[in-house]
């Protein structure tokens, strides 16, 4: 597998389930590789079509088959709400570079509940071989 560093864009979400009665969603995303988490800043008030462009790095090594994405929705007074989650394989990213923004599926419980637009780019370490 390949090791190197893995930038994610965070670009932006739409169509989500809004967990908030009274008023607008704050959601932010938790991003996972392996054992790294990030988190992004909190769209405030941004409800359930939130823009962040915001980049993480991740440096990967060893056999890491995907990232996943968490959107929580961010509560003053209660606990936060998990909105819904996407699972995106790094496979194809491995093979091309780098992969424009494009759109997955946000799901809660198996079932579709919005969307969220992500750029990849990987960048493979260069070993003194």
């Amino acid at each position: 597998m390949p090791s190197g560093k893995l930038e994610v864009l965070l670009v932006s979400s739409k169509g989500l389930e809004d967990s908030d009665f009274l008023c607008n969603m704050d959601p932010y995303v938790i991003v996972t590789c392996r054992t790294q988490e990030q988190s992004s800043s909190v769209a405030s008030g941004q409800g359930s079509e939130p823009e962040w462009n915001e980049t993480f790095v991740f440096s990967v090594t060893g056999d890491v088959a995907e990232i996943n994405l968490k959107i929580i929705d961010k509560d003053t007074f209660s606990r936060d709400d998990f909105i819904g989650e996407a699972t995106i394989p790094l496979e194809p990213l491995f093979i091309e570079g780098s992969l424009p923004p494009t759109v997955y599926n946000v799901v809660k419980d198996q079932k579709y509940c919005g969307e969220i637009k992500v750029g990849l780019t990987f960048t493979p370490e260069v070993s003194d071989e």
